[in-house]
């Protein structure tokens, strides 16, 4: 059987744009948006009271207490990020990492403070 090899051209009047005619239709056929809503903001949570003590090795980024880290996550509500990621920086570390179960540990008290001031807020956790 011989291959069919069609050596047409097609010749266009107007360029073929119906789907960018309206806003509405490039939003719906958009492939990338990045909205606040998207993101999860990262919170270092450490112990004590009133803390906001920036991280030296990344401007702009606070080691927060809890009562800051609340503030904080009121703040991003506001601006429309929905999600925070807690990392904790307990004050004691050991080798079998007791203050991953520890429920007075900085993400675990921030996870309470956090949910009862801001309930619907999700908040994701990690262990450093």
């Amino acid at each position: 059987m011989k291959p069919i090899h069609a050596n047409t051209t097609l010749t266009l009047a107007r360029r073929l744009r119906r789907l960018r005619r309206s806003e509405t239709m490039r939003a719906l056929v958009r492939e990338t948006r990045l909205a606040p809503d998207m993101f999860v903001m990262p919170l270092f949570i450490c112990e004590g009271e009133g803390v906001r003590r920036e991280v030296p090795s990344m401007p702009g980024v606070y080691n927060l207490s809890v009562d800051e880290a609340v503030k904080e996550v009121e703040e991003a509500r506001g601006d429309g990020i929905h999600s925070v990621l807690l990392f904790g920086l307990p004050d004691l570390k050991d080798d079998i990492g007791s203050a991953a179960y520890d429920p007075e540990a900085p993400v675990q008290s921030a996870i309470r403070a956090i949910k009862r001031e801001v309930p619907d807020a999700l908040v994701v956790t990690d262990v450093c």
